[in-house]
């Protein structure tokens, strides 16, 4: 299916942005946000340099970003073809560092476009927050990854977060995983695709529709550039965290209750808390599972 997400003005009165937040947020998953404040020469500047990422020799990419789950460099196995290489893909935290000091990389422009994207991105979940109705988490209590890949139309890995940010440099169209399963998004250049993780549809209550994963370059169109880059902003948590409905005022849903409770009239609790490490781990290593991981933490 080829799916046109509504386009949100970040520059509308705030009852009209809620308004389309809300309606964008519970039936797609997934808008295009337009009137931001990300300066249109900035992901231009970043994806230049994570072009010269990819052209480093592997033993360099390792010893400058190893492996440290779920940051770091990897390369992974395509299970499909022997003959193919798997994704490519750098994560690396808001800071963009790399283990090494001693080397000749500028990463300003990857850090300078992960520092708007990161602050936008953090405007936009307040601003949904209040739109639905769900506590907005203190600022310490969320971090960011910058995901990049590269060379191939796969989505690569999956790690849960709460909002995705990805810029749009080009009109291109894009695959990714929604509730009502895959879906090609249009393009709009200069916009920012945000796509609302599985863990904003837990905080929710199961108001928000969700997406799994990153979404990935659309190729069908053979004059497209196989090797593109694609940066992907996303907002996460600590890996110490705990997740649950931040929801007020939720009430257990137990078979057999009183239905002249006082309680009747109030929201019932459609998930579990959970362990966000665990959770992470499983969907990163499971990769793209057939079913969703969500269902056995649902109530």
């Amino acid at each position: 299916a080829t799916a046109t997400p509504p386009p949100l003005l970040f520059s509308d009165p705030t009852p009209s942005l809620h308004s389309s937040l809300l309606s964008a947020a519970t039936q797609h998953g997934f808008f295009h946000l337009t009137h931001h404040t990300i300066p249109s020469h900035l992901p231009l500047s970043a994806e230049s340099v994570a072009v010269s990422l990819f052209s480093l020799p592997n033993h360099q990419k390792q010893l400058l970003f190893p492996n440290n789950w779920p940051l770091g460099h990897e390369i992974e196995d395509d299970e499909d073809s022997a003959a193919s290489p798997g994704a490519e893909s750098f994560c690396l935290g808001s800071l963009c560092s790399t283990e090494s000091i001693t080397n000749d990389l500028d990463l300003d422009p990857l850090r300078e476009f992960t520092g708007e994207m990161e602050e936008l991105g953090l405007k936009v979940l307040e601003e949904l927050a209040s739109a639905v109705g769900f506590k907005n988490p203190a600022r310490d209590g969320l971090q960011s990854q910058l995901w990049i890949s590269g060379g191939t139309n796969k989505p690569g890995r999956v790690y849960p977060y709460v909002l995705g940010l990805h810029y749009q440099i080009r009109c291109q169209k894009q695959s990714l995983l929604s509730d009502s399963g895959w879906v090609s998004v249009s393009g709009q250049t200069e916009s920012v695709l945000v796509t609302l993780g599985d863990i904003a549809q837990v905080w929710s209550n199961g108001k928000l529709k969700k997406v799994r994963g990153r979404p990935a370059p659309n190729l069908d169109d053979a004059t497209d550039n196989p090797h593109c880059i694609t940066m992907s902003l996303l907002i996460t948590l600590p890996v110490d965290s705990t997740v649950f409905p931040l929801i007020p005022d939720l009430v257990e849903n137990e078979e057999g209750g009183e239905h002249d409770s006082p309680n009747n009239n109030r929201e019932q609790r459609l998930f579990n808390s959970f362990s966000f490490e665990d959770y992470a781990w499983r969907v990163y290593n499971e990769r793209l599972l057939l079913k969703d991981p969500l269902i056995r933490y649902r109530v």
